[in-house]
Parts: structure tokens; sequence; C-alpha cells
């Protein structure tokens, strides 16, 4: 059983499982897809993927250029803030995004649709991230933009610089890429 709840960008959303607990933990169903279908997510995904990062790395803000993925994620462990901005060319939002806390405590999921960029950042001393993909990676496919870029304005909740990857730190800004997905 699921909540879903819209965001300000359309079909970006936060899904909140039920979840079942007592004292010896607790049990929650993090996938059903006919109940996803039912609820107008209709994707059939067909990788998921893990990682687990310190305090401070920065992931992002990715996307693949020629097969977009919409992406179902989650924190398993710890707390990040999770950001999908909109790269959809006729998009009435496009370059915005939305922000949401994702955190091992109030398990919340989201929802991020194709043709979007994705990151987040790691608040917690250390966090581990799942995801599902509803297309496989594609080594040679990826694209991304500045964590930073002044276009986007993303507000990071994280103070000082933060920890990237050599890729990372050499994508383009949306206003000089002008990426936008057809779709």
């Amino acid at each position: 059983m699921i909540e879903v709840k819209k965001t300000a960008i359309e079909g970006v959303l936060i899904i909140e499982p039920k979840v079942f607990g007592d004292d010896r933990g607790y049990f929650m169903e993090t996938y059903n897809a006919p109940e996803f279908k039912e609820k107008g997510i209709p994707y059939d995904f067909v990788q998921d993927n893990q990682s687990k990062s310190k305090k401070g790395v920065l992931r992002g803000l990715h996307y693949q250029i020629n097969h977009p993925q919409a992406k179902l994620v989650r924190v398993l462990e710890g707390e990040v803030y999770d950001v999908a901005v909109d790269l959809r060319k006729n998009s009435p939002t496009y370059g915005k995004y939305v922000g949401v806390l994702l955190t091992g405590e109030n398990k919340k999921m989201f929802m991020i649709p194709r043709g979007f960029a994705h990151g987040f950042v790691v608040l917690s001393e250390n966090a581990t991230f799942a995801y599902k993909c509803d297309d496989v990676y594609h080594p040679g496919d990826e694209g991304g933009l500045p964590y930073n870029d002044p276009s986007i304005g993303v507000e990071w909740p994280y103070e000082g610089e933060p920890l990237l990857s050599e890729k990372d730190q050499h994508h383009t800004p949306l206003a000089e890429s002008k990426v936008a997905f057809d779709l």
C-alpha cells in the first residue's frame, strides 16, 4: 500500500509506503507493479542499482542522452537530499527542479520520470541509496549538468564544498548545453 503525493513538477511524485512495525522491527512493500500502475505510475523497471556514499558526496546531476531513464529512488540507511531537474523540451517547468529529503527513517520514495536530470547529496555520515530504472545503463550515453548551475539554482542543504567525481566537475551548464528531451 502506497500514498502518492504530487510535487510542483508534473510527473515527479513522492511515494510513501505503508510501514507495518512493532517491537521486532518493520515490514513494507517497496514496489508492487499492479498497485503502481493503478495509481498512475506505469513504468516497467528493468534494472536495480545501489550505492553507498559518505557525508558530502554529491552525485549528479545525471541523465542519459539517447536512453532517458525513469527512476524510483529511495534511501535504505542514512539521509540524502535528492533532486530532479525537468529537461523535457515543451514542459512549462523546463529547467526547474524539485528536491526532497529521503531517509532510512522516513522511507519516502521519489519517482522521477524520463526526461529529467537527477542527483543527490549525502547529509548523514553515510547513506545507502537504491533505485529502480526503466531502462538499463548505457555506457557512453551519459550527460550531466553542474550541481551548482546558476540557471537551475538548486538550494543544496549542505554546507561546504561537496565531494564530486572527476566527471561531475566538468559538466556544461544548461544555458550552454540546451539539453531538452522531446518525450
